[in-house]
């Protein structure tokens, strides 16, 4: 790994307007080219827009997605790392040409389009194919993976993809202010946004709280530090759908340290500067030296993968079992 500049971005995305959330895109990656960004990270679904998906039928979620790299989103995306000689990240709906679908998280430059990384646990919409597999690249001297929101949350995934070399692992998501049975956890109330202006002590203490930073500090940091990896997490911010987003996007360092992190109640970016030399300082580096893999048999046991959230879907609500969707998760049209 060499010393390199990343930027993470938070935004408020339309739904279903990707022209809108496009702009804002260049607008941001702008930003970070001026503050001497090469990669710049924006979250999970922000193409589209995500959370509004949950009802939709294959049919209607397939309106929504895009073939990659041959869509129209990601030869936009190509035309902004052109003018702007930038790497830049983002979320959409793929589709392929059988029908299936999935949460795609594409990396283009320059020079096109480099790579694609499909979410492993999908479960916003009952349509959505997961992910085959782990990725991880050489970009810009460096080595780089992807895990997708929900996918961060097994600690497995990320051991993982650190084993195959990642040093800096992007993470785009789209969380926090959600239902929950976590003591304080929950949504944030739309007025407090809409307020923002007005009275923006209210609203941080929401986004700082129980609903936001705090849950993200339970682990987000500690996929950093057990691994010892920079972790670059991009969530949006302002109202998504039903819910208010936090955004807190920010770069944790290979000690589980935040390196840098938004504080903005607007649309913005920050830029980090990462240094090879806390990789082989960190305790992570040390930690992996250390595994005995004899030991773990039970990890690789064969089990059903059912992915939850921990709240009712939308199209749960409708058919009355989460654990029967969930089930059909990833099946594409017969």
């Amino acid at each position: 790994m060499r010393e390199i500049r990343v930027a993470t971005a938070q935004f408020e995305n339309r739904d279903n307007d990707p022209e809108f959330n496009l702009g804002r895109i260049h607008a941001l990656t702008r930003r970070a080219v001026e503050q001497g960004a090469e990669i710049v990270s924006f979250h999970e679904g922000c193409i589209p827009g995500y959370t509004w998906v949950q009802p939709l039928s294959h049919q209607q979620l397939a309106d929504v997605a895009e073939p990659v790299p041959d869509g129209r989103s990601v030869r936009r995306l190509v035309r902004i790392a052109q003018e702007f000689s930038i790497i830049v990240m983002a979320g959409l709906f793929e589709i392929e040409p059988d029908g299936r679908i999935y949460n795609c998280y594409v990396t283009v430059g320059p020079d096109g389009f480099i790579t694609k990384f499909r979410k492993l646990h999908p479960f916003v919409n009952p349509h959505l194919t997961p992910g085959e597999g782990y990725n991880v690249i050489d970009l810009l001297g460096c080595r780089v993976g992807f895990l997708i929101c929900y996918d961060n949350n097994l600690c497995e995934n990320v051991r993982l993809t650190t084993m195959l070399g990642a040093e800096i692992i992007f993470m785009p998501h789209v969380t926090c202010g959600l239902p929950s049975p976590m003591p304080g956890r929950g949504k944030i109330d739309r007025q407090l946004w809409e307020n923002r202006h007005q009275d923006p002590v209210r609203l941080r203490q929401e986004f700082n709280g129980p609903k936001g930073r705090e849950w993200l500090m339970k682990w987000l940091p500690a996929r950093a530090w057990e691994n010892g990896i920079y972790a670059v997490f991009s969530n949006p911010i302002g109202w998504d759908y039903d819910t208010v987003k936090p955004g807190l996007s920010m770069i944790l360092d290979p000690f589980g340290e935040v390196l840098v992190e938004t504080n903005s109640l607007e649309d913005s970016v920050v830029v980090g500067l990462l240094t090879p030399d806390k990789l082989e300082q960190s305790s992570g580096h040390r930690y992996i030296k250390a595994r005995r893999p004899e030991l773990y048999d039970k990890l690789v046991d064969p089990q059903e993968s059912v992915t939850l959230p921990g709240w009712a879907m939308e199209h749960e609500k409708e058919s009355g079992s989460s654990d029967e969707q969930a089930g059909q998760a990833g099946n594409a049209p017969d």
